[in-house]
C-alpha cells in the first residue's frame, strides 16, 4: 500500500482540525494553531505507522499546539479592544458563529476540550481521556456537562441555523 500524499491528508482532515482549534482556542488563535498542527504533522508524517488513525493523530497534535498557544497567551499582554463578532450567513464551519464560540469559551477547559474532541472531531472518549490526562468516564462526564451547559446558555440565531424564509 502506498502512502497518501500529505496534501490529501490536509484536504480531508483540515476542516475537522480547524473546528477543534476554534472550539478549544477561539477564533483569534485557531488558524495559527491549525497551521502549526499541519507543519508539525508534515515533519512527522513519513514516520507515521501504516494503518494509524490519522484523524486522532492530527487532533492529538492540535491538542498539543493548543496547549502551546494557551501558554503563550498567558505570557502576552492583554489586548485593549475586542474584534466584533461576524454573524454566519451560511452556517458553514468556516463562517463561525461568534455567539457559539463565546459560549464554548465560557466552559471550563476540560468540558470545552471534551466537547470539541468528541462532538467536533468525533473522537471516542478513550482517546479524549488520553489527550486530557483523565479517565474515560471523566471525559464522558465532561462532554455531557459541557453540552448541558451549552444547551442552557447558547441560543443560535436563525441565520446560523439556516432557517428558511
Amino acid at each position: 500500500m502506498s502512502v497518501r500524499p500529505f496534501e490529501r491528508i490536509v484536504d480531508e482532515y483540515g476542516p475537522v482540525v480547524l473546528r477543534v482549534c476554534r472550539a478549544v482556542l477561539g477564533p483569534a488563535d485557531a488558524e495559527d494553531a491549525w497551521s502549526e498542527t499541519f507543519l508539525a504533522a508534515l515533519r512527522a508524517y513519513p514516520d507515521l505507522p501504516e494503518g494509524a488513525n490519522v484523524e486522532a493523530w492530527l487532533v492529538t497534535i492540535a491538542h498539543r499546539k493548543a496547549i502551546d498557544v494557551t501558554r503563550a497567551r498567558a505570557r502576552r499582554a492583554v489586548p485593549v479592544g475586542e474584534v466584533p463578532d461576524r454573524p454566519s450567513a451560511s452556517g458553514l464551519p468556516q463562517d463561525w458563529d461568534g455567539d457559539l464560540w463565546a459560549a464554548l469559551a465560557r466552559l471550563p477547559d476540560r468540558q470545552r476540550m471534551a466537547v470539541a474532541y468528541h462532538y467536533l472531531a468525533g473522537l471516542p472518549y478513550r482517546d479524549i481521556a488520553e489527550l486530557t490526562g483523565g479517565t474515560t468516564d471523566a471525559a464522558r462526564r465532561a462532554a455531557a456537562d459541557g453540552i448541558r451547559a451549552l444547551r442552557a446558555t447558547y441560543r443560535p440565531t436563525s441565520s446560523v441555523e439556516g432557517a428558511r424564509p
